[in-house]
């Protein structure tokens, strides 16, 4: 387990849960009738039914601003710093943030608002519903050392979702690659889109590979599965199950969420 990962999520197998932002300014689906207040209110509402539940860290998300981008607007980034400076006191646990699908933008967010780690796609060459995708972990984690965010703990997504993989090797290989080259603080393992599990052959292959590296699944855990994913992964991170109906697009049911960290916690034997 790597020091960082350590200090941010303790010692045990997190569940990381999501806090979907409502479209932003600029996107497709923006709701400008609801407005910023309208995001804030829902930010608001899933924040207390998750730390109620118990949860051990949250990550923020733009999912709903599909179509997405690679360099995201700036107005987007903008938009969701501010919503995090209008709830960083109710925040009592640790948390992410993620700008869909942009690591630039995703740092920038993390250096202005706190955040104590990062998911994103920076490594591999994909085929993506986005066009041709080929992130540079490079020059990302230079931008983090310059944002002076060295502390900052990375989660790398080596399975990209609405994405195919152009390099060929077994996926276990390109996250020991990954590991070898790019120094992240852990691995996730992802399904073919948001909500959908990542096959556990995948993330049994990954964690045998990579004994040493938390590896994570980062999509489609439910109530059902939470106890194979644990067995198998060093944590998962949650969205869908969480929410009213199991649908992505919801907001946060207080007694799913409550229920699936019960389940998880009889996982990791507490």
């Amino acid at each position: 387990m790597t020091e960082k990962f350590r200090r941010v999520f303790g010692t045990g197998k997190p569940v990381i849960a999501m806090v979907h932002f409502g479209a932003l300014p600029g996107s497709p689906l923006y709701d400008a009738e609801r407005g910023l207040d309208g995001i804030l209110e829902g930010v608001i509402a899933d924040i207390d039914a998750l730390q109620g539940a118990g949860v051990d860290a949250i990550m923020f998300g733009n999912e709903n601003d599909r179509p997405y981008e690679f360099r995201v607007d700036t107005a987007s980034t903008a938009t969701m710093a501010f919503v995090i400076g209008q709830v960083r006191e109710k925040i009592r646990v640790p948390f992410g943030v993620n700008v869909l699908w942009d690591p630039m933008s995703t740092l920038a967010l993390a250096a202005g608002t706190g955040a104590s780690f990062v998911r994103e796609i920076f490594t591999g060459t994909y085929a993506s519903d986005m066009g041709p995708w080929t992130p540079d972990a490079g020059k990302a984690m230079r931008y983090r050392d310059r944002l002076n965010r060295s502390d900052l703990a990375m989660l790398y997504n080596v399975s990209a979702e609405f994405a195919h993989s152009l390099d060929q090797r077994p996926l276990k290989d390109r996250a020991r690659s990954a590991v070898f080259s790019s120094i992240p603080d852990a691995i996730l393992v992802s399904g073919q889109i948001t909500g959908e599990a990542a096959e556990m052959g995948d993330l049994e292959a990954v964690k045998k590979t990579l004994p040493d590296t938390p590896v994570l699944a980062n999509t489609g855990v439910k109530h059902a599965t939470i106890g194979d994913v644990m067995r198998i992964a060093d944590g998962c991170v949650v969205g869908s199950s969480l929410k009213v109906d199991g649908n992505t697009w919801n907001a946060v049911d207080p007694q799913r969420a409550a229920e699936f960290m019960r389940l998880a916690r009889i996982a990791r034997g507490e």
